[in-house]
């Protein structure tokens, strides 16, 4: 009798336990949906005036010297573009209206508008207009972060600055910017120790010019190579090669 109400006992205490089990899993599901990752907004910084058009930022940096002097005298971590939320593509369409290119010869054949009827004009038309929906926010992080030959280090690269100068022919991968500054990001995945450096890699290739008596045009990047001030992994080794020759590198 004894060992029965034993038994009773245990049976009573599995029915208390099972509905606070099944309500803690109901609140924990709940808390995981309300805590969704959330896509980063564009940080803006505080000179810029909300009320007006970012736009107009860029063209002073452009325009002004001085402007542009104070901008990375002040915020040398950030790059015009990004300070006032835009893109660099952004920044390279402004740049061309100021400075509009030469025409370029382009040996693709063109056929002639006469002979197209209208319907192929509008279409045509319709193709080329910009879309308003932009997905730049949305950036996986494991296409911005790099690993060595061992595996055992990653690294990030942030654009710092930019040159205004403006490609002499058309690329035929798009828009694409010269780079001036990067800031590198190491992180030792054993010891979890970061190291972080700035880098000028226009005085890098200079200096690389002087003593081997030769330069690489790896500083030109294409725009769409850039997300949110960040190069993705697989430009890094084109941007650090001639620091990684000098040995200021060691990745």
């Amino acid at each position: 009798m004894n060992f029965k109400r034993y038994l009773d006992k245990i049976k009573k205490k599995t029915e208390k336990i099972q509905p606070k089990i099944e309500a803690e899993t109901i609140v924990t599901e709940d808390t995981v949906t309300d805590q969704e990752i959330q896509p980063e907004a564009k940080k803006i910084l505080r000179f810029v005036d909300p009320n007006k058009d970012p736009r107009d930022y860029l063209k002073r940096y452009i325009k002004e010297s001085k402007y542009k002097n104070w901008f990375h005298r002040n915020y040398p971590d950030h790059t015009i573009y990004e300070a006032v939320g835009l893109t660099a593509s952004d920044y390279v369409k402004i740049k061309r209206e100021i400075s509009p290119e030469p025409e370029q010869i382009i040996n693709n054949k063109k056929p002639k508008e006469k002979n197209r009827s209208k319907e192929e004009i509008n279409s045509k038309i319709t193709l080329q207009q910009e879309h308003k929906t932009t997905f730049d926010d949305f950036v996986d992080e494991r296409l911005l972060v790099s690993n060595n030959a061992f595996g055992d280090k990653e690294m990030k690269i942030k654009i710092i600055e930019v040159s205004d100068e403006t490609a002499h022919a058309a690329w035929k991968f798009g828009d694409r910017v010269k780079v001036n500054k990067i800031l590198v990001t190491i992180k030792h995945l054993e010891t979890q120790q970061i190291e972080e450096s700035e880098f000028d890699i226009e005085e890098i290739e200079k200096e690389l010019r002087e003593k081997r008596r030769y330069a690489s045009s790896n500083r030109w990047t294409s725009t769409k190579d850039i997300k949110n001030g960040f190069v993705l992994k697989t430009k890094h080794t084109s941007l650090i090669s001639d620091a990684a020759s000098l040995d200021y590198i060691l990745f």
